[in-house]
């Protein structure tokens, strides 16, 4: 399906508001339980929560879901409603009487662009998210453009409309590697060499704040370290497809989940570098193509409703 739903396990859920002062959303990554993750924050006006826990060298190593949402850190409230829905499956670290999900999650910045700067999302859209994911089922396919997290999303200052994008590669071996993006971004797609350029151009600021955000997964048995290598892969493909990217004004954040359906070959130290750098150099394609395909998805979608006409000039 080129969706991060090629991953066998990983489920993604959407819950959005239009109208009455709303343009936002969640989407909530469910992975099956036992997931390896980790995260690369790259951008310099990140809006994140959990994301120290996904360090290589913390206690806890597995991840129970992602939230990415919209209303900047506001939003990030929405993530105790995806917790509160782990914690009553049971999903989580084991503490006496309960358990503690391990639920990271980051914010684009989309504060007033239904109209009221505090219709942002709350922990009951972060529940409702999770368990959409969850009734998805598995290899579902994911719904793209203006939705869940990137239903409020713009790009390159409104020149393009943003919203969710998906991918997927196969490898050799089994191996699946997927991505889901939300893109809200300063910078302009890069379609190709002679594509859309950049509209940040000196002395021009920013209209607003922005981000992308990205869940890379794969089927591969990763450990926690190779997941962080993995989601720093994946900044390479937001850079090639975005530009500028990681700026000031991005929040520009990549999640990695790792299923561990499918062992690499670890034979000896050569297979396992080359097992690696051809799994990572893949996530970075994956996040480039997700990120296109979340502008396209949007566009098309805008262009059918009347809206945003797709890469129309800035001013018209």
């Amino acid at each position: 399906m080129n969706s991060i739903t090629d991953v066998a396990g990983i489920r993604v859920g959407h819950v959005q508001r239009v109208g009455e002062g709303w343009l936002s959303g969640v989407t909530v990554v469910l992975p099956p339980v036992g997931t390896v993750g980790s995260v690369d924050v790259r951008g310099g006006g990140p809006g994140t929560h959990e994301t120290d826990a996904l360090d290589p060298t913390t206690l806890v190593s597995t991840v129970d879901a992602v939230v990415l949402t919209g209303g900047s850190a506001f939003g990030l409230a929405s993530a105790g409603g995806a917790q509160l829905w782990c914690e009553e499956q049971g999903r989580g670290f084991a503490v006496p009487g309960t358990v503690v999900p391990i639920v990271p999650a980051a914010a684009i910045f989309d504060l007033g662009r239904g109209g009221d700067v505090k219709a942002r999302p709350g922990a009951d859209m972060g529940y409702q998210a999770a368990a959409a994911a969850f009734a998805s089922g598995d290899h579902a396919v994911v719904e793209r453009g203006n939705v869940g997290a990137g239903t409020g999303a713009v790009v390159a200052r409104g020149q393009y409309k943003g919203g969710i994008g998906t991918s997927s590669i196969t490898l050799d071996g089994g191996v699946i590697v997927g991505a889901i993006a939300v893109v809200n971004a300063l910078g302009s797609p890069v379609f190709s060499a002679t594509g859309p350029q950049p509209s940040a151009g000196p002395g021009v600021p920013p209209q607003g704040l922005n981000t992308t955000l990205v869940v890379v997964a794969t089927n591969a048995a990763l450990d926690v370290a190779e997941c962080r290598r993995t989601a720093s892969a994946g900044h390479a493909g937001l850079a090639r497809a975005l530009d500028p990217s990681h700026t000031l004004a991005d929040g520009d954040t990549v999640f990695a989940l790792a299923t561990g359906a499918v062992v690499l070959d670890r034979s000896t130290e050569q297979a396992r570098q080359v097992s690696l750098i051809t799994l990572q150099s893949a996530a970075a394609e994956a996040v480039r193509l997700a990120i296109l395909d979340g502008v396209g998805a949007a566009e098309s979608v805008s262009t059918a409703a009347g809206e945003f006409p797709a890469f129309r000039p800035a001013g018209e």
